[in-house]
């Protein structure tokens, strides 16, 4: 499962302890940078520090990002699909897929995930229920997406890559096999070697070539030796985190220049 592109780098800015034009001005140093896509996350509250610090939604910042860029993709890393009706997020994904166009091609990524913060369900009135039920509303949700993007007026510029989020082995797992472009976990090589493993099953299970799906994984306190083994294993999507409120781009500039040295 090794595939042919060349080695990306994903930023995800994570929404929270920055008011937006912090957020704005980030962008657009990562897109001047050469970063290959930003992302952000689809949660209503922070993840790490103040519980309650500041946080801004995820869809209406990507449609935002679309507008202000130019070359750089953009995504959710990811989206939760218990928050939105299937047929109003393939909506809202062809929209921003057209915002960010600009003439050419559309630049969005449709990342999605079960979901599994219970804090954003509580208090945004979702029905959180258990883990395995979410991924049967995932994988009951993604054909509905899919159909919905054939029947828009205007389409789709073009077929909107689908990144699937979480390492799961009977069910994650056999929807990446299904409807991933690219696959996203957060697995040391050791981990990799194996899921990649029955991804490959499932893959053999409905007839489809694996080397079709990107591998994606973070750099979060890994080393450049560390990404080595994950890039021998076929992973070629590497995404760091930063986060406010100072959205330290130190890291970022490690790791496009390893990145610029895999594609030389």
């Amino acid at each position: 499962m090794t595939p042919s592109h060349n080695v990306r780098i994903g930023v995800q800015i994570a929404p929270q302890h920055a008011l937006y034009p912090k957020i704005r001005e980030t962008v657009a140093e990562i897109e001047e940078l050469g970063v290959d896509i930003a992302f952000n996350w689809d949660h209503f509250y922070p993840l790490s520090g103040e519980p309650d610090g500041l946080h801004f939604e995820s869809w209406t910042m990507l449609a935002a990002w679309a507008e202000q860029t130019s070359r750089i993709q953009i995504g959710a890393l990811v989206n939760c699909n218990s928050y939105r009706n299937a047929d109003l997020q393939a909506d809202m994904a062809r929209t921003i897929d057209h915002i960010s166009a600009q003439g050419g091609e559309g630049r969005f990524i449709f990342g999605t995930g079960s979901g599994w913060f219970e804090r954003d369900y509580d208090e945004y009135g979702y029905e959180f229920g258990t883990p395995g039920q979410r991924l049967d509303k995932l994988a009951e949700n993604l054909p509905r997406i899919e159909e919905r993007w054939a029947k828009l007026n205007p389409a789709p510029t073009r077929d909107i890559p689908v990144l699937i989020g979480g390492g799961g082995e009977k069910k994650t797992l056999r929807i990446v096999a299904r409807h991933a472009d690219i696959w996203h976990s957060f697995s040391d090589a050791a981990t990799l070697e194996h899921k990649l493993g029955v991804l490959r099953g499932w893959c053999d299970e409905i007839g489809r070539d694996p080397a079709e799906i990107e591998i994606s994984t973070e750099l979060r306190n890994r080393s450049e030796e560390e990404a080595d083994e994950l890039y021998a294993l076929g992973a070629r999507l590497f995404t760091v985190g930063i986060t406010g409120p100072d959205h330290d781009l130190t890291p970022v500039r490690r790791w496009l220049a390893w990145r610029d040295s895999k594609n030389q």
